[in-house]
């Protein structure tokens, strides 16, 4: 159990109508919008009912779901529908080779929402057509978890802006081509959320929105099957509140109250919270935590059937209302095992899921020089149906968790316990000839397990040069920032850059004096965007302006070549040395082979790649696809030569 936490906020009594803007106003709907709603409507109620019924066995409030659908349609502003239309008749439009992501704090990168519109310009230059607005709806200061405490769906945090900025962001970036993502947490509000306060107040009614117990006996069988998120900062799955006599589910934190979707009343609201969010503009509703929605006692609250359910409705609820918008999961788990929230083709779930285990496993070949895990890892994800999308990344707002294969490690001896150490001792910068700063997160000393927390750049070892003045080690550590954006990009999928990533930004280590996040070791990789650096872009001089311009060729170079797309061919090649991976792609005629050099030091791959010659895409140099050096972190992109 978590320790007991006392009430921290009045509650606030004023009662808040299920429903507020969209039944407040009602946009004129044409003949035309009309009949294509019904289209839409028609071609999913039926399998939405069926579902729906078989959930919840609640006809009437099914019958408010669609009301309240046929109101959020009525409302979304003609210029969304506009964008719908177009998309729905080209329902490939995120699998192209443009595709490019940024994510980023609000405040971090400038200030508020109306700092960022400002700074679109920049976000062009950077070629970034998707932006990821971290958590940005109102949370309780100190008890937010970076913004995922949830206290009101339909405000903005105060020092971000309003819905209005969000709406006027959101339509400066459409005029850009460029679409913005958010967080929705589904699985749980924040205790200062007013359905928490009602229901600690004793309100039967919102209790039911949540999992509330007057003993510990059904708390304590839980806890027999439900695996702890965070065993050291936040043990146990409830937490006792003493003032309202109960325990409640908390699987995150104690702040962090689980929604119980057995409630109808429930899923209805987050569905009217989702749609209100997506009628502001936004295009990609990353849904967080997905796997953790339904909870069943006797089980590990994991992955369970009634989830993908939930997230087929909300497929087809969003078909219905805003066809433009996608859904991105995130589940952390290996590829092979995330497949299930892609869906089926006749009956599709999330459009977009992360490649969180090939991110912690290209980190691991970067402290073991050793691609054999890596392509194993690819192989994997290659033989997925094309139509699966991931999103790549290399770093992220998050840790690092070592959730890696270790069951074919042990084939080489390599132990869970002991590899986890040497990790984490390397991107500290204690062991391995390491070039890498950074630090611990959730370190348990029982367990020695531990996550890891850097920017890329000071985990490649741009930090360590720059602090020596280094410049033979700053030349490495750039090399090898730009070879593993290199490999990213070669990746299926869409690339996602972390704001700061673009210039080389090292970890921030001011947050320790900041007495609400100085217990939090993720803040060293969440620094302010520095734009005295980011000026000098331009000077090649400059370790800004030789990252910048490094990643802006890999850029151009995957937009203007087709075998980028998304379900283009892609293998790898064995190159018979351990410190090298080879990539293939292949797309209507043309072929690319990208080497990556994952060592220090000057590599051979001994590929044989005879059936013509290849171009290197970067250098424009003539080279055969036959025992081919590699510089020390060197990369090649070799296009064959069609004659």
């Amino acid at each position: 159990m978590k320790k007991s936490v006392e009430k921290k906020q009045p509650v606030n009594q004023k009662k808040r109508p299920a429903v507020t803007e969209a039944e407040q106003t009602v946009s004129a709907w044409t003949q035309e919008e009309e009949k294509l709603y019904r289209k839409r409507f028609d071609r999913h109620i039926d399998e939405l009912r069926w579902l729906y019924m078989e959930l919840y066995n609640n006809g009437s409030m099914f019958a408010e779901l669609c009301d309240q659908m046929e109101l959020f349609y009525k409302e979304r502003k003609g210029a969304l529908k506009a964008l719908d239309a177009v998309r729905e008749a080209g329902p490939d439009w995120y699998k192209s080779n443009d595709m490019l992501g940024m994510m980023f704090y609000i405040d971090n990168f400038a200030g508020n929402m109306k700092g960022v519109e400002k700074r679109l310009d920049y976000l062009e230059k950077c070629n970034v057509n998707y932006v990821h607005l971290m958590p940005f709806l109102k949370t309780p200061e100190g008890r937010s978890d970076g913004g995922y405490a949830v206290a009101d769906f339909r405000e903005v945090q105060e020092n971000l802006g309003t819905m209005e900025d969000l709406e006027s962001l959101t339509a400066a970036c459409h005029k850009k081509k460029i679409n913005v993502c958010m967080d929705f947490v589904m699985n749980h509000t924040s205790e200062d959320h007013e359905w928490a306060k009602r229901a600690r107040q004793g309100e039967g009614e919102y209790m039911s929105r949540y999992f509330f117990f007057d003993n510990d006996r059904i708390p304590s069988q839980y806890e027999k099957t439900v695996p702890q998120v965070f065993p050291t900062t936040a043990p146990g799955n409830f937490t006792w509140l003493p003032d309202a006599g109960h325990f409640v589910m908390t699987t995150f934190y104690p702040y962090q109250w689980d929604l119980n979707y057995k409630n109808p009343r429930v899923f209805n609201e987050m569905m009217y919270n989702f749609l209100f969010l997506a009628n502001k503009g936004i295009d990609i509703i990353r849904i967080d935590a997905v796997p953790y929605i339904w909870k069943e006692l006797n089980t590990q609250c994991r992955n369970l059937p009634q989830v993908h359910t939930i997230v087929r409705m909300m497929r087809m609820i969003g078909e219905i209302v805003c066809p433009g918008i996608l859904l991105l999961g995130e589940v952390v788990m290996e590829p092979e095992k995330v497949v299930p929230y892609f869906g089926t083709v006749e009956k599709p779930e999330c459009h977009m899921l992360y490649n969180v285990t090939t991110m912690a496993t290209t980190w691991h070949t970067v402290a073991s020089r050793d691609v054999r895990l890596l392509k194993k890892q690819l192989d994997i994800v290659n033989s997925l149906p094309k139509d699966y999308v991931f999103l790549n990344y290399l770093r992220c707002h998050d840790d690092i968790g070592w959730g890696l294969d270790f069951g074919t490690l042990m084939l080489d001896g390599i132990g869970e316990r002991s590899h986890k150490k040497y990790l984490n001792d390397y991107f500290q910068g204690y062991a391995g000839d390491s070039n890498s700063r950074g630090e611990l997160y959730n370190a348990d000393p029982v367990t020695g397990d531990a996550r890891f927390c850097g920017t890329t750049a000071s985990m490649c070892g741009i930090e360590k040069a720059g602090f020596e003045q280094n410049e033979t080690a700053m030349d490495a550590a750039i090399r090898l920032d730009i070879m593993l954006h290199a490999y990213m990009f070669m990746q299926s999928g869409i690339p996602v850059l972390y704001s700061g990533d673009e210039i080389g930004q090292v970890n921030d280590y001011t947050y320790k004096e900041n007495p609400l996040k100085a217990a939090d070791s993720r803040y060293i990789h969440r620094g302010p965007m520095n734009w005295a650096l980011a000026e000098r872009i331009s000077d090649p001089a400059t370790v800004e302006g030789r990252v910048f311009m490094g990643l802006k060729r890999l850029e151009e170079i995957r937009r203007s070549e087709k075998v980028f797309v998304s379900n283009a061919d892609t293998w790898t090649v064995d190159t018979w040395e351990p410190g090298v991976l080879c990539m293939g792609r292949y797309f209507d005629g043309d072929k690319i082979l990208g080497l990556f050099n994952f060592s220090e030091y000057d590599k051979t791959a001994w590929i044989k790649e005879t059936d013509g010659a290849y171009v290197d895409l970067i250098s424009g140099k003539e080279i055969k696809a036959d025992s081919v050096p590699v510089p020390a972190y060197g990369f090649y992109y070799l296009k064959k030569i069609v004659r």
